[in-house]
């Protein structure tokens, strides 16, 4: 009984299913334009019809479309960097053609920011974080340079500025005034007479 119930059924809804009247078939045509540039052609722009299982037609290069459509049908114009369009075929259409000229808009899309790393596996990049050397922080670098190695090694191979070169001619001459004031005048002093007359009397014309 319950086979005969399912059978029955099954034939109501095949013959609902052939008594639905389809709805008539229009010529689609048009071209796509830049919304931005009316003069401007979009190319090869995906045309998708939603309404009848998705099909898909392509415009040519210079954006020109036409295939057959049915009315109502709902179709979708997509092209890389452009937004989408959907266009309804309207119903009662006389001329069994519907022609219309689609203008699409440019569409910018952020993408995700990618990170690209140096290592190709996971092992490389464990190795170099195993391996790697933490760079000093800025008080390790003020230590380090002002270190008694570091000044003596910059004290040796910087050249001298002009203060520090004026500063060592002053010490230069301060030391050269001292010497002066410190030397003996040899006339002055009767050992240096003694020794000049002993050589006159040896005979030393020297």
């Amino acid at each position: 009984m319950k086979k005969l119930i399912g059978i029955l059924f099954l034939l109501v809804s095949i013959s609902a299913f052939s008594q639905q009247k389809e709805n008539p078939l229009v010529q689609f045509t048009g071209v796509v334009y830049n919304a931005d540039s009316t003069g401007l052609v979009v190319p090869y722009v995906t045309v998708t019809n939603t309404s009848s299982h998705n099909t898909v037609n392509i415009t040519n290069y210079k954006g020109y479309f036409s295939f057959v459509v049915h009315e109502q049908d709902s179709l979708q114009f997509t092209a890389i960097g452009f937004a989408p369009v959907t266009v309804v075929i309207p119903q009662n259409i006389k001329s069994k053609s519907y022609t219309v000229q689609v203008t699409i808009r440019q569409q910018m899309i952020n993408l995700p920011m990618v990170r690209v790393f140096p290592w190709a596996t996971t092992d490389e990049f464990r190795k170099d974080f195993v391996n790697a050397k933490i760079a000093d922080d800025d008080l390790e670098i003020a230590r380090k340079n002002i270190s008694r190695t570091s000044i003596v090694a910059m004290a040796n191979t910087l050249p001298r500025d002009a203060q520090e070169i004026q500063s060592a001619n002053a010490q230069y001459m301060h030391q050269d005034i001292v010497n002066q004031h410190s030397r003996v005048n040899p006339l002055l002093n009767p050992l240096a007479w003694g020794s000049l007359i002993k050589s006159i009397t040896d005979g030393d014309s020297k």
